[in-house]
């Protein structure tokens, strides 16, 4: 069985639905197009911060090897 943060097959089924009746079938690919480049600016801004993170942590690994 799916579940996705606590929803069920048939909750998701029912709020695709809803989403299809309120939007329209012209506009869903614009908003999956949308919503793709939304997680993918979303991945890139974490692994930019990853690396950040893991360069800081290397540098600092590094001066105190350097110190001792």
């Amino acid at each position: 069985m799916l579940l996705i943060g606590g929803l069920g097959g048939w909750e998701i089924a029912v709020i695709l639905l809803i989403v299809l009746i309120i939007f329209g079938p012209s506009k869903l690919p614009q908003m999956g197009q949308a919503m793709g480049k939304a997680i993918r600016e979303f991945k890139k801004a974490g692994r930019e911060l990853k690396s950040e993170v893991t360069d800081i942590d290397d540098s600092e690994n590094k001066e105190d090897k350097e110190k001792k």
